[in-house]
């Protein structure tokens, strides 16, 4: 089982774009998903694979800071 946290895509340049990890940056391929500065992204393997809505990124992102305190 895999564990997936959403992104924010916060620069694109080509095919790849930088994506914010509540603060771990990284570089992500594209490829299979269009999409635009600021929206949140699932990210598989460096490859972007699904667009997630902002209020299902904030709740995943909320309820994982909440986790990872305990």
């Amino acid at each position: 089982m895999c564990l997936a946290i959403p992104g924010r895509i916060v620069e694109i340049k080509g095919n790849e774009a930088l994506v914010d990890f509540e603060g771990f940056k990284k570089k992500v391929r594209i490829d299979f998903v269009k999409v635009k500065k600021n929206d949140y992204v699932i990210v598989h393997t460096g490859f972007a694979i699904e667009k997630v809505n902002k209020k299902n990124a904030d709740f995943t992102i909320r309820n994982w800071r909440k986790i990872s305190k305990s």
